[in-house]
């Protein structure tokens, strides 16, 4: 039993860092390569855990070895953009002007069912509020609406809004994160006038969120 623990744990290990090195990826945003790479790293990882036969090392090499393939082939792709069509793909624009390209939805084999879920996913529930529409190369659809159906945007109104970044977590669980007092432009100092004006402790604290202009808010702990 302590050998299926400890191979396990080393296995945890090298596909974590494996996956680390092919990059931040959801599932539905792989690349063919990247999916392809994927699936073959967790069946091969199962192989030591279910054979203790096997040699761990058996199992680590070819894991390895596939990651690396798949960085070498991603540096390769950056370099030739002919090479990355062959491998990934291009997008293919499904709907254009407002109007659906048949022949594009015959060859990607997708049903009206198919765009349907997509559009809804992208908050179209209308058909005819899309002006473009595109099928990325992940599988994913990314959707242009008709300009009277867009959400008006505060340049639309002619609004000026200062940008600024989102609001960081200052506090989480009771804990400071002084890293992220230091992205606000603000210090313990600061916090701790914050604390003492709301008469709370940082361990009193479940989530804390600042931003660069102070404003800050606060969820208690649940007693």
């Amino acid at each position: 039993m302590s050998i299926v623990l400890v191979r396990s744990l080393v296995l945890y290990i090298v596909v974590i860092f494996s996956v680390r090195l092919m990059g931040k990826r959801q599932l539905g945003e792989l690349q063919p390569t990247e999916l392809v790479i994927t699936i073959l790293v967790s069946n091969i990882a199962t192989l030591p855990l279910e054979e203790l036969s096997i040699p761990l090392i058996i199992g680590i090499t070819p894991i390895l070895s596939l990651v690396c393939f798949e960085v070498i082939m991603s540096r390769l792709t950056l370099k030739f953009p002919r090479l990355r069509c062959i491998v990934s793909g291009n997008p293919k624009i499904i709907i254009s002007n407002g109007h659906i390209d048949r022949a594009v939805m015959k060859s990607l084999r997708y049903s009206i069912d198919d765009l349907m879920t997509a559009l809804r996913q992208n908050g179209v529930f209308k058909l005819e509020d899309v002006q473009y529409a595109v099928v990325e190369t992940t599988g994913s659809i990314s959707v242009l609406k008709k300009a009277e159906n867009d959400t008006v945007t505060c340049s639309d109104l002619k609004i000026k809004v200062p940008n600024d970044n989102p609001p960081v977590i200052i506090i989480t669980d009771g804990k400071v994160l002084e890293r992220s007092l230091s992205e606000i432009n603000a210090d313990t100092k600061w916090l701790n006038v914050i604390l003492k004006k709301e008469k709370k402790k940082a361990a009193d604290i479940f989530i804390m969120t600042a931003d660069r202009n102070k404003n800050y808010y606060i969820v208690d702990m649940e007693k």
